[in-house]
């Protein structure tokens, strides 16, 4: 509260950058960043005011989000088998007019299979044959940085943040990197 919302300009295609990946530390602005994506793009396929100085946003046909971490243990789920079951249904329905956005796929496992999952996923979706979904996947696995050497519509950004006097401010900002 109190504090004013940073736009960030956001470009997705399936021929040069196809997917972002974004770095940055908790409370940087990765999740908002995903969310403002999201209501623009359902905004502005039903045709109404998109908050935005401008926008060009072609036919989405599918919105899908793999966001948070929680078990379902009514069900016997752990957080793990939820985020799996998540990640499966986005990657088995994939569209080239899709959208997909991930936030920190990989909590519920152990670093390494976490990397592991979160890669293999990413490169699933880069390398799909039929379907080049523009995507943003937000992590706390800076080795997905990597990625962008190896494939060519991948690209690195981040939230940026400054410290000043041992203080960390939160400047809300996406940059490439």
């Amino acid at each position: 509260v109190g504090e004013k919302y940073i736009a960030n300009d956001v470009f997705l295609d399936s021929e040069t950058q196809q997917i972002i990946i974004i770095t940055g530390p908790n409370m940087a602005g990765k999740s908002a960043l995903l969310r403002q994506t999201a209501l623009i793009t359902l905004l502005a396929q039903m045709g109404s005011f998109v908050p935005a100085e401008s926008a060009r946003i072609g036919m989405v046909d599918k919105i899908f989000t793999r966001v948070g971490a929680s078990d379902n243990i009514s069900v016997g789920e752990s957080t793990f088998m939820v985020e799996m079951n998540e990640a499966a249904n986005i990657l088995n329905n994939l569209s080239s007019r899709s959208l997909v956005l991930f936030d920190e796929l990989g909590r519920g496992t152990s670093t390494y299979d976490g990397i592991s999952i979160a890669w293999a996923i990413v490169e699933h979706i880069h390398e799909h044959p039929k379907a080049k979904a523009r995507t943003l996947f937000a992590t706390h696995y800076h080795e997905l940085n990597e990625m962008e050497k190896s494939f060519k519509r991948i690209k690195n950004y981040n939230v940026s943040v400054k410290e000043i006097d041992n203080k960390v401010i939160f400047l809300r900002k996406l940059e490439r990197g």
